[in-house]
């Protein structure tokens, strides 16, 4: 009944407003429609004697009165016009149309619903006379009458759709708003032991107030029609949004790798989520792309300013590569990036070695890009697309000597809780680095709040929760989340699902029906691979009749293979397979197939469409992509995709089997579900994730930060014009 009670507190103001409306403009509208239609009138009137002008003075040279006659009975057959009349100077009636009224003369007498028109009539200045055009008038009020019924009928419809409308709201409104008060009210009376005093309030407050900031970024996210974003668009929003302005790009790892083969030198792509996500938004945005150049035939193939277009059959953008030495590599990336910040970020349970020559040279590395980002921008406000973990300190670099530069940092990795970043001996450095951004993004808005966290733990800063923003020495930086996707592959010539099927499993040497899972990934400990492979040896175990029916193919990229871990990591998975096969020996096929080798784009596209099911069991990621990329390859709508929890891309993809990837016997059973999944199941599944990859793209995920920063880049303009217009004015004072 109190959402009714609303309703009716709305309606009743609205018809009394709309009926007040009416009444006041009935009688207006009725005065114009009488003018607009008389003026109308008149005006035809005109053109009808400036039309008659010339004939009736060859017809009156002529004396011809029947002739005139004639003319004015042709000239009344319009609709509305009565009569036409000639009247000399002396006010005689001298030719006249047809049925002429009687009671119209030349002394201007107009008989009742009819309109008069006088036009004069002469010849090279000298007045002969004037012409009367008579018209009826009583389709006016019939058109009055007309236009009052449609004005009521639209004055209704409003009320009625508003009404509508408005009920609507306040229904699921009041209901949503009080089952989040009663949660909100619940919880608090838990916390603070309702002991009733007024300060016991500001948590409600507060909570509140971050469930609308919530609203509000979910209405931001949703309120670009996401089917729109293509490279196109990309481009158009760069020249509309940002003025055309230049984009750097930053990363360690570099989209394009050329090493020097057996027969010449060979360009590959890095099986990289990173490059992945953002080489397809440089394809559209051009630019220059800074990178580490890492590969063997990197030297010989840059100009002299250690420049390189690329792609190589396509150029569309500019790769700039920065050359490190044995030592800084070991220091900067393998030291203190890849065994310092990753184990720290992820909860894989290994621990973050710290090593004081490893920041030294992380700080110089830094500082070598940020040189390099200073180098290559054309002005004074380029856009600096900043990417991942690598450069925490670069921000703060280029802020210091650009400080109108727009910089955009993306964290492709978690952000751990306050606790397990305090582990961290240079905490604040890394967090006062990273606060030179102006807009710094995270995959989910959990990975944002333990950046918060964090930042207000370690740091002297104002943050405005509700803004999500931190305000640091006099600078402000924008937290906000950016799920991440990929590109939506060409559909012009999509590989064959069938023929992927048949030459994988005969490149396998497997039987044409048998099923096929695929895990896709780095070699590295967060991505579960030994958990991945535990869940297959359980699912046999359980279902012994799938072996020689089933395996996995395990697509393993080498990765950081100088570090301990990670040889230990290879170690341990090449003895679990082999140990798994030889459990489940049968003479058909293996259960696990390991590939620990580098795969191609087309291979991975081949690997993607042959499977039946694809695994994705990282122990913590930021969001995974090969889910996404699975997901896209599959334009037939088959295909089973099982997914950790832990990974950014669960929070959308829920259509996936979800499983908690150290739940072993979880896993397994969700393997053999998927294996025995009925086709219209999948399709089902598969039709939802693929409508929601496609919308979701990475040129939405790109231009969503980039209308961001534009819409920063002008408040920023706003606030100098202000300090420059009040320091004007100082001097003027002074």
């Amino acid at each position: 009944m109190r959402p009714f009670q609303l309703s009716l507190r709305f309606i009743f103001p609205l018809a009394f407003v709309l009926g007040a409306f009416a009444l006041v403009m009935l009688p207006l509208v009725d005065e114009l429609a009488q003018r607009w239609f008389l003026r109308d009138l008149d005006t035809r009137s005109q053109l009808l004697a400036r039309s008659l002008r010339d004939p009736m003075l060859e017809l009156l040279a002529q004396q011809d009165g029947s002739g005139i006659q004639t003319l004015f009975d042709r000239s009344v057959s319009d609709a509305h016009v009565t009569a036409i009349a000639f009247c000399d100077m002396r006010e005689r009636l001298l030719h006249h149309s047809s049925g002429f009224p009687a009671g119209l003369g030349c002394q201007g007498r107009t008989p009742p619903q009819m309109r008069v028109t006088e036009a004069p009539l002469d010849q090279e200045g000298i007045a002969l006379g004037k012409l009367l055009i008579a018209q009826e008038t009583g389709f006016i009020e019939r058109r009055k009458d007309e236009f009052r019924n449609y004005l009521f009928a639209i004055f209704l419809l409003m009320f009625i759709v508003i009404s509508a409308l408005g009920a609507w709201i306040t229904h699921w409104g009041w209901q949503g708003w009080m089952q989040s008060l009663k949660t909100l009210v619940r919880r608090e009376a838990v916390a603070s032991g309702m002991r009733g005093a007024p300060p016991e309030f500001r948590p409600l407050v507060s909570d509140l107030r971050a469930l609308l900031h919530e609203m509000n970024l979910e209405r931001r996210t949703q309120q670009h029609s996401p089917q729109a974003w293509t490279p196109e668009k990309l481009r158009s929003l760069l020249h509309d949004e940002l003025a055309g302005d230049q984009v750097l790009v930053v990363s360690n790892r570099e989209p394009y790798i050329h090493e020097q083969g057996e027969h010449g030198i060979v360009v590959r792509r890095p099986a990289s989520g990173l490059v992945t996500a953002v080489e397809p938004v440089m394809r559209a945005c051009s630019g220059t792309w800074i990178a580490h150049g890492s590969g063997s035939a990197d030297r010989v193939t840059v100009d002299a300013h250690d420049r390189v277009a690329v792609p190589p059959k396509r150029p569309a953008y500019t790769l700039r590569r920065v050359w490190l030495s044995v030592d800084e590599e070991k220091g900067y990336y393998y030291g203190f990036a890849n065994e310092g910040l990753w184990p720290l970020c992820h909860m894989a349970h290994v621990r973050p070695v710290f090593r004081t020559s490893d920041w030294d040279q992380y700080v110089a590395v830094n500082q070598r890009f940020a040189d390099a980002v200073v180098a290559e921008a054309h002005g004074e406000d380029p856009v600096v697309l900043v990417q991942d973990y690598h450069f925490a300190l670069l921000p703060r670099m280029v802020r210091d000597r650009l400080p109108k530069a727009t910089i955009i940092m993306f964290w492709h990795i978690p952000w751990p809780n306050p606790e397990s970043f305090g582990i961290c001996p240079w905490r604040e450095e890394l967090l006062a680095g990273l606060l030179g951004n102006t807009l710094l993004g995270f995959h989910t808005p959990f990975h944002c709040k333990n950046f918060l966290e964090t930042v207000d733990r370690y740091l002297e800063t104002r943050i405005e929760y509700d803004a999500s923003t931190v305000s640091y020495g006099g600078e402000l930086t924008q937290v906000e989340p950016y799920p991440i996707s990929i590109a939506w592959p060409d559909a012009d010539a999509p590989l064959d699902v069938v023929r992927c099927r048949n030459e994988l499993r005969q490149s396998l040497q497997l039987p044409a029906l048998h099923q096929l899972a695929l895990g896709v990934d780095r070699l590295d400990y967060t991505k579960g691979i030994v958990e991945r492979l535990q869940a297959v040896d359980r699912m046999l175990d359980l279902h012994p009749q799938m072996a020689g029916r089933f395996s996995l193919l395990q697509v393993a990229a080498p990765s950081r293979s100088s570090l301990d871990e990670y040889q230990s990591l290879e170690a341990r998975v090449r003895k679990l397979a082999l140990a798994i096969n030889q459990k489940h020996a049968n003479p058909v096929a293996p259960p696990i197939l390991l590939r620990v080798e580098h795969f191609d784009e087309e291979q991975l596209a081949q690997c993607y469409r042959a499977a039946d099911v694809c695994l994705v069991t990282s122990l913590h990621d930021g969001m995974n992509l090969v889910a996404k990329e699975f997901i896209a390859a599959r334009d037939d709508e088959l295909g089973v995709l099982v997914l950790s929890q832990f990974t950014g891309a669960a929070r959308e993809l829920h259509e996936a089997l979800i499983i908690n990837p150290y739940h072993i016997e979880q896993g397994a059973h969700a393997l053999y579900r998927a294996l025995q999944m009925p086709e219209a199941e999948q399709r089902e599944r598969m039709r939802s994730m693929r409508r929601r990859v496609r919308d979701f793209n990475v040129y939405r995920w790109a231009g969503l930060m980039l209308l961001d920063a534009a819409r920063l880049r002008r408040r920023q303009r706003v606030t100098e014009k202000i300090h420059s217009h009040s320091r004007q004015a100082l001097r003027r004072a002074s």
